[in-house]
């Protein structure tokens, strides 16, 4: 028992085991500029019967735009207009959850995603929550899902977070920001429509993609690489370089980044992620900092563990003219401090990926707080 506890959490097989996991992948993706108008052709098959809707969550950004009209809403479908501008949190998957049940009398026949890695996590953690009892941070952690999740789709309008690949949805709880990481997370069906990338700021398209790009850099080099990621790690980064160092048109980046991110998911479904996503997780926790802007606050000071990352990553920053926050932890309180500590030392997969089984003997209070006092 306590071996298979061991994989469970790792998600990768023990030497002295032998034993693998076999990890869900998403079983039906539609790939293709303007695919977003087979959705309802793709819903149809899915829908138990006019009383059991199709429950839409969409980003709020796209209130009163065309892409709210295209949405194949028949019955009594509901479309949810949420804001991504904070992190998705354990309390509202709650909500909505309560919301849905008491508004239907019977269960959703699919609930759809559409925006980038907050709504697809909010979608994939009330699929998960409509079909199993208690509240959502119950189940933050590895493998804690019992009951096969409610259909859902993942509709990305951002590229680089991977959540539409990945078997994890991650939420801010009261104690935690941690994911549900569970074979019942991964969606149903993805649609890939890099015309839906059209538009988005600067900014966000530069943090969200250094999510991608770190994903690779960390999978790459950590001690649970293996062929299977690997060769997704390595064709993500190659498409990484491509879209952030070379001139290409809008068309080719919108295109390259959304493959990239897809095959970047993959690379950490065998495997794991690193030093700068734990520390992003304390950051995301104690001030509400979003991932990707996160992931890159602490990737600049990573250089001691990921030196040709760094590097590009600096170029990269240069090239589009990313200038990153300072003094972003200059004001925390020493309970404060303490508290992304623990939760960014609370994630224990990630370093062991990061550094192997002795991470402990590198990674102490004090050097975590050394690498915040510089963010």
């Amino acid at each position: 028992m306590e071996v298979k506890k061991e994989i469970a959490l790792k998600n990768i097989p023990t030497k002295a085991s032998e034993q693998y996991r076999n990890f869900p992948m998403v079983p039906r993706v539609v790939y293709g500029k303007g695919s977003f108008d087979q959705l309802g052709d793709i819903l149809m098959p899915k829908r138990k019967h006019s009383e059991a809707p199709m429950i839409y969550l969409v980003d709020d950004v796209f209130e009163g735009t065309d892409l709210i009209n295209r949405i194949p809403s028949i019955f009594c479908d509901q479309i949810i207009l949420i804001s991504a501008e904070e992190e998705p949190k354990t309390e509202q998957v709650d909500t909505l959850v309560k919301m849905i049940l008491e508004k239907y009398s019977e269960l959703p026949s699919g609930v759809i995603g559409i925006g980038g890695g907050t709504l697809l996590d909010l979608a994939k953690a009330i699929a998960i929550m409509l079909t199993n009892k208690g509240d959502a941070a119950q189940y933050q952690g590895w493998d804690l899902v019992n009951n096969r999740s409610v259909y859902h789709v993942g509709i990305p309008t951002i590229s680089g977070t991977g959540a539409e690949v990945s078997r994890t949805t991650v939420l801010m709880g009261p104690e935690k920001k941690l994911g549900i990481n569970s074979d019942y997370t991964t969606f149903d069906q993805v649609l890939l429509d890099p015309d839906l990338t059209k538009g988005v700021p600067k900014v966000q398209w530069f943090y969200t993609g250094m999510d991608c790009f770190i994903h690779c850099i960390e999978s790459l080099n950590g001690t649970f690489l293996n062929a299977f990621s690997k060769s997704y790690g390595e064709k993500s980064l190659e498409l990484c370089k491509e879209v952030f160092l070379e001139n290409n048109s809008e068309t080719d980046n919108r295109e390259k980044l959304m493959m990239a991110s897809w095959h970047g998911g993959m690379s950490i479904a065998y495997s794991q992620v690193g030093v700068a996503h734990a520390m992003s997780y304390g950051l995301g926790f104690v001030l509400g900092v979003k991932h990707g802007i996160g992931n890159c606050l602490v990737f600049q000071h990573l250089e001691e563990f990921y030196p040709e990352g760094v590097s590009l990553f600096n170029k990269m920053l240069d090239k589009h003219n990313i200038v990153l926050p300072t003094e972003v932890c200059s004001r925390l309180s020493v309970s404060e401090m303490d508290i992304m500590i623990s939760v960014a030392i609370g994630m224990v997969p990630l370093w062991e990926n990061a550094l192997g089984e002795h991470w402990k003997s590198v990674i102490t209070p004090e050097k975590l707080k050394s690498i915040y006092k510089k963010i």
